[in-house]
């Protein structure tokens, strides 16, 4: 199957595809694959021949912390994203990869890959964005973590998510599915489950937000964005010429 529109809007709310481009793009031959929740997409260490692009879900990087037997969230993935294309030139990743809620992801060959890096000097580029993005995220997660504190760094959180899904068609109206536990927010913002608990309360008696089960609606975005200090310069949302 051809590559999916989440990730053709994911490149072009960026920078301008060419007709060629889009026709490149378009025959890239995909293997499409589900998975259950908490199941892993990626396993460390495993050596591949494949990189993989989220088409429908969440997934979450996942660090096992030996000694204390718990794990680390260190970026979560949603459609439009390549997750592990920085595998493409690994020799595997560090981390687990696995399903927060039901996932659908499509595989794409290091192969067609390496014949893009190769012909597509453009379509590298954006490749090559894709993953400074992803860095850029985990940056500003750290500085998040520094200088925001219980509801301001969840709020934050809200705030890209909405922004990320909404900037390739996966959510829209300020509402969108959110398929964490409280423990997993816990993991990512470094919270007990008691504090999460505390923070999602807060920021619904400020009548900044509506969450019922896994399903979130901002209600406020100027609110929201304020107490979060939220700006998306990081994403690179802009669409320029690179």
């Amino acid at each position: 199957m051809a590559v999916s529109d989440y990730f053709i809007r994911y490149l072009e709310r960026r920078d301008l595809l060419t007709d060629a481009e889009r026709e490149r793009l378009a025959r890239l031959d995909t293997r499409r694959v589900k998975f259950a929740p908490g199941a892993t997409i990626i396993a460390r260490q495993e050596i591949v021949d494949h990189s993989c692009l989220m088409l429908s879900g969440m997934s979450a990087r996942i660090h096992m912390v030996p000694r204390a037997n718990d794990r680390v969230i260190t970026a979560l993935h949603v459609p439009g994203d390549f997750i592990d294309l920085h595998g493409f030139v690994l020799a595997g990743l560090e981390h687990n990869v696995v399903a927060m809620g039901p996932v659908e992801v499509e595989f794409v060959s290091h192969d067609q890959l390496r014949e893009i890096t190769d012909d597509w000097p453009h379509l590298t580029r954006l490749l090559w964005m894709s993953t400074t993005i992803d860095a850029a995220i985990h940056r500003q997660w750290l500085v998040a973590a520094a200088s925001l504190r219980s509801s301001a760094h969840l709020a934050h959180l809200l705030c890209e998510l909405y922004t990320r899904l909404h900037s390739v068609g996966a959510a829209s109206d300020l509402s969108f599915t959110l398929p964490l536990l409280q423990r997993d927010l816990a993991n990512i913002l470094g919270y007990s489950p008691i504090h999460i608990n505390r923070a999602v309360r807060d920021l619904r008696e400020r009548g900044l937000i509506r969450w019922s089960g896994t399903e979130v609606q901002i209600l406020d975005w100027p609110g929201l964005a304020s107490l979060a200090r939220f700006t998306p310069e990081y994403l690179d949302l802009e669409k320029l010429a690179r």
